[in-house]
């Protein structure tokens, strides 16, 4: 289904730089911030930013205690953890290769849906796309080299995607049909994240901060642009072409982000890196293969756009 809109290219163009870019800002904000100190200050702005938007819009925070149950366990799986584990992950890892490892997500999808039965499209090619896309994973890591990323940074930021598609699952079972707007949700996601890093800091992010203006300017530019914005955003191209459209986004950033490692970090472009990533988004790219006289129905469309908002 081709994008129609010259605007929504624009928008999907700009989404698309700002999420890739969320891990070269990770890499200059660890320059001065540790892990734990980078995601209370992310969430936290990302919460601000579309707090504001919620209560701008005439809308308002849910109030009843089991959404806030529900949008925890989401905010936890969905935000708190994995933004923790990128950040933890790219002390060791080139933020291109967090970015490479980023897109498994849909692969994890995919696999905890079967692992559950709550996956419903069990055509073939998605089952290629899925053993395509972890064979990927696999020469990205490269365990049969000494110069293979199969380290704790590398394997955290495969916990990291793993994480996301623990919350899309959930937030597609628990969360959608509330009667809550997307940007309610994801506005009380990066709240209840922002509650649950500051509960860690004490124990974990108490490290010395280091300032300067560089990790200051790019943990800022993460959470304002890179998880407020980039929501807002999202939303309106989801208005635009739909959710399935939306998802296009995704097979940007991981492009995204190994060029701008390379150009602004000067990060090698291992070619077997390159090659995974390719292998990767065409893995990805099968498990999103619907048969040609499918309807795909309402709760999945649901749970892709949750797929795509709360990245």
């Amino acid at each position: 289904m081709a994008v129609n809109k010259p605007g929504t290219l624009i928008r999907m163009g700009v989404l698309a730089l700002l999420w890739g870019s969320s891990f070269l800002w990770i890499k200059i904000a660890l320059t001065g911030l540790s892990p734990v100190q980078i995601t209370l200050t992310r969430t936290a702005l990302g919460a601000a930013v579309l707090v504001a938007l919620v209560y701008w819009s005439k809308q308002r925070l849910p109030r009843d205690r089991a959404s806030w149950l529900h949008l925890g366990f989401a905010a936890f799986f969905g935000s708190a953890v994995p933004f923790a584990l990128f950040a933890l992950g790219e002390q060791t890892v080139d933020s291109g290769v967090a970015g490479v490892l980023n897109a498994t997500t849909p692969l994890w999808a995919l696999g905890i849906g079967l692992a559950l039965g709550t996956e419903r499209q069990r055509n073939p090619a998605r089952f290629l796309g899925l053993a395509l896309g972890f064979a990927g994973v696999l020469l990205i890591f490269a365990p049969w080299q000494k110069a293979g990323l199969a380290g704790w940074g590398a394997l955290a930021c495969l916990a990291a995607a793993a994480s996301y598609a623990v919350s899309y699952a959930y937030v597609g079972r628990k969360v959608s049909g509330r009667g809550l707007t997307p940007m309610q949700i994801s506005s009380s996601q990066l709240v209840a994240a922002a509650g649950m890093t500051a509960l860690v800091v004490p124990v974990a992010g108490a490290q010395p901060v280091h300032l300067s203006w560089q990790p200051l300017v790019a943990v800022a530019i993460l959470g304002v642009f890179g998880t407020g914005v980039a929501f807002v955003l999202n939303y309106r191209v989801i208005e635009d072409e739909g959710a399935t459209n939306a998802t296009m986004v995704g097979y940007l950033l991981p492009v995204v982000s190994v060029l701008l490692g390379a150009l602004f970090l000067g990060e090698a472009l291992n070619l077997r890196v390159v090659l995974g990533m390719v292998i990767v988004l065409v893995g990805v790219a099968l498990t999103r293969k619907q048969p040609a006289t499918a309807i795909v129905p309402v709760v999945e469309e649901r749970v892709a756009e949750k797929a795509t908002t709360l990245k």
